[in-house]
């Protein structure tokens, strides 16, 4: 879920993250090749939707949120890790003019297996790296999966979820049209009619 806390690690996965850390970090020199994309949605980014690939998946991974949003959304590499095992996990990076910005994953149940048989959209993850944010990639990408939901068996309604407080993204979600349905665990659960 994009807005879900991450819960405190114990020892292994302490150890796990900090060298994905450590990786991330060495790493980061590839991206000063890249070029910038436009300053904004506005001033004509083409934001899309793209399969990550072989080619893609480093710069996927190596994108990440500013450190006080960590809390709020897990690393690229540990979604990817998610979407490997879950059969539901529907995932695409986020570009700007080709160039990778963000990330974003839904659980795509159609059948309704995690829901009484009623069909359900759930934004699992969403992810504009630091560098990138408040152009309105994050905007685009979900006006995109919108779209792509919209086209999928019964797809009448997007749901996401946040944790409440600072740094949450509580007020993007209901900019964009997401309205509060439950408190479930500590998280608001949105949903966006389509």
């Amino acid at each position: 879920m994009s807005g879900e806390a991450v819960p405190p690690l114990d020892p292994q996965e302490a150890a796990l993250d900090a060298t994905l850390d450590t990786w991330t970090e060495r790493t980061s020199r590839e991206d000063a090749a890249t070029p910038a994309p436009p300053g904004s949605v506005a001033e004509g980014a083409d934001v899309r939707l793209v399969e990550v690939t072989r080619e893609n998946v480093r710069a996927i991974c190596r994108l990440v949120v500013a450190p006080s949003q960590r809390g709020f959304v897990a690393p690229n590499a540990v979604s990817l890790a998610e979407a490997l095992v879950s059969p539901r996990a529907w995932y695409r990076a986020i570009t700007a003019d080709g160039v990778p910005v963000g990330f974003l994953m839904i659980s795509d149940d159609p059948d309704g297996a995690e829901n009484d048989g009623k069909p359900e959209y759930y934004l699992w993850r969403l992810m504009i790296a630091a560098g990138f944010q408040g152009r309105g990639y994050g905007a685009a990408a979900v006006r995109l999966l919108a779209d792509h939901v919209r086209a999928r068996p019964g797809g009448t309604e997007l749901f996401v979820s946040w944790v409440p407080g600072p740094g949450s993204p509580e007020a993007f979600y209901l900019g964009l049209g997401f309205e509060p349905t439950e408190v479930h665990d500590g998280e608001v659960v949105g949903r966006l009619a389509l």
